[in-house]
């Protein structure tokens, strides 16, 4: 999560507008407006190995909507669950105009995430969730600062405190307070992983400087290590079917500017005591329409096609966007 210049006013009213909507669940109307050119100037559709299909650029009047960390869709390819580093869950729906291209989202619920104790966000050092991950009848949230991951029951997890913490496998003084557990995603069942979840740190290093990473249940259980891609940050990570794992990658800076990348890890290089790497397989800087890009997911299509759903943090401030983008992703 990048943290803005104006942190300290940011958060006092963030305070302030989550004290006085911290029970029970809100509904949220989203304005859309349709992202037809990812570059900016250009009818190009394919980038890397990548098609842009569209994107939206959201608002709401609610100042709960924003933030976003991670998505992750349902098995209709519609229906969606996603956390906002404010420390709420987000449901709704992506609507889709005739050509089958994004035209918005509906029934959007905004929901304040419970911790084990039954506090909500308004506890923010505990309550910053920055990824998620869906399995049968869970729901996987990794947490910055407090770092764990908490399993939530799914249906059901807006009313629930979680049920129990997964290990994490990292010893906590080893991850950053704030550039710590950011990803969570789950493995495909037929992947060499078996289903097991894996964690990769934003900016948190081994001895060797490389990330902090770590499978956290099944055959293949422990730490390993993701080489980073210096001035790039892991922000979020998603499976293909085939057992590669993705990684979503933001660069911030005043000197190198806003960027964004995807890279491919080989799934079968994911085990304990690896140190893994992979190709880039979709780049973008500010020439493109692109934020703080956190949240990935990877949605399978009823024609095979492989979808890839790109989300933004707008962390609240007026001079960011929350932005949906989808890509095709092309055959290797």
């Amino acid at each position: 999560m990048i943290r803005p210049r104006l942190g300290p006013l940011l958060a006092v009213l963030l305070t302030f507008l989550s004290a006085g909507h911290s029970v029970g669940e809100e509904a949220a109307t989203i304005r859309s407006k349709p992202i037809t050119n990812f570059k900016l100037g250009s009818g190009e559709t394919v980038f890397g190995k990548a098609e842009f299909l569209g994107g939206i650029d959201m608002s709401s009047s609610n100042p709960l909507f924003g933030a976003f960390s991670s998505i992750r869709f349902r098995p209709d390819g519609s229906h969606f669950l996603g956390v906002l580093d404010t420390g709420h869950w987000i449901e709704g729906r992506v609507t889709r105009d005739d050509a089958g291209k994004l035209s918005g989202v509906a029934d959007v619920r905004i929901t304040s995430m419970r911790d084990s104790s039954g506090r909500t966000e308004d506890v923010k050092y505990r309550m910053d969730s920055e990824g998620l991950a869906l399995r049968d009848g869970q729901a996987l949230v990794s947490f910055e600062r407090f770092a764990r991951v908490d399993v939530y029951p799914d249906p059901g997890f807006a009313t629930a405190r979680p049920l129990r913490s997964l290990p994490i496998l990292i010893a906590p003084g080893r991850l950053r307070s704030n550039r710590g557990l950011e990803t969570v995603a789950v493995s495909p069942e037929s992947s060499p992983l078996k289903g097991a979840p894996v964690i990769v740190a934003e900016l948190s290093f081994d001895q060797q400087d490389h990330l902090l990473a770590a499978i956290l249940e099944g055959p293949r259980r422990g730490p390993f290590s993701v080489v980073q891609h210096d001035p790039f940050a892991v922000t979020d990570g998603a499976f293909l079917p085939n057992g590669d794992l993705l990684l979503l990658e933001r660069r911030f800076s005043f000197a190198a500017g806003l960027g964004m990348q995807v890279r491919r890890i080989d799934g079968d290089s994911i085990k304990p005591g690896a140190v893994v790497d992979g190709e880039i397989i979709l780049s973008a800087d500010l020439g493109y329409q692109i934020d703080n890009m956190e949240g990935l997911d990877v949605v399978m299509q009823p024609n095979e096609d492989t979808r890839l759903v790109i989300v933004s943090d707008d962390n609240h401030s007026i001079l960011q966007r929350n932005l949906m983008l989808e890509f095709r992703l092309l055959p290797q």
